[in-house]
């Protein structure tokens, strides 16, 4: 049996209902204060959120594994995939029948390699000249750019190495562009102060030589010592 509310007016009449309708009456309580205050959100409900944010992560930890075994599955393809399997055990079975056949035609190979191949022209016919003539030309084309091609076989496991590099080359470039610069603004600097000083020369030499005459002796000034210093010594 559910227990009477104690904040209920409408309850069995007890101390706190008759002053909640004493209040409700007087006007300081109204009936929708006392509805906000029956109203308790439960407790439950964070619980089922917690539940529901554990079955999402758990959910996102499976497709990432899957998402894992998918691009190990994908990185082993050629290794343990049907299809390429078979693609190699047909690729390896070519060459073993035509090794097979060479075996089976030792002798006559041997012989045909002992004799001399010199002033003898293999039949074709007429109608396959024109390829013939074709052929060579991309024969004598490919003999030409087979070391190029060879060179570049070389070099696609070092790709990476080279890339690299490449990339140190240029940032040690950039950084030697900047000092050039700094360089050139420092020289450009020096050049004016240069002809500033210059300028300055024949109008501290005439002070000087007006002082001279007339027999006045000044100290020399901070920016002019060393100016005076090397016109003393020069004379």
């Amino acid at each position: 049996m559910a227990a009477a509310n104690p904040w209920d007016p409408a309850s069995a009449p007890n101390g706190a209902g008759l002053v909640l309708g004493h209040f409700i009456a007087s006007g300081m309580v109204n009936q929708e204060m006392l509805n906000l205050s029956k109203k308790t959100a439960s407790c439950f409900v964070n619980f089922t959120r917690l539940q529901q944010i554990t079955d999402i992560e758990a959910e996102i930890y499976q497709k990432n594994l899957e998402i894992e075994l998918l691009k190990l599955e994908k990185d082993t393809a050629d290794v343990v995939h049907p299809f390429f399997l078979a693609q190699k055990c047909h690729t390896l079975q070519s060459m073993n029948n035509h090794l097979e056949a060479v075996l089976k035609e030792k002798r006559s190979l041997r012989q045909r390699l002992l004799k001399p191949m010199c002033q003898e022209n293999l039949p074709i016919e007429a109608v396959y000249h024109r390829y013939m003539v074709h052929l060579l030309e991309l024969a004598v084309t490919f003999i030409e750019r087979l070391e190029t091609h060879l060179e570049t076989i070389r070099n696609i496991p070092h790709l990476a190495a080279n890339l690299k590099k490449m990339n140190q080359a240029l940032a040690k470039m950039d950084i030697l562009v900047t000092e050039t610069e700094e360089l050139a603004e420092n020289i450009l600097k020096w050049r004016k102060q240069q002809n500033e000083v210059s300028s300055c020369i024949p109008q501290i030499l005439a002070e000087e030589s007006y002082l001279y005459k007339h027999d006045i002796i000044m100290p020399p000034l901070p920016f002019t010592s060393k100016v005076h210093v090397q016109t003393i010594n020069t004379k």
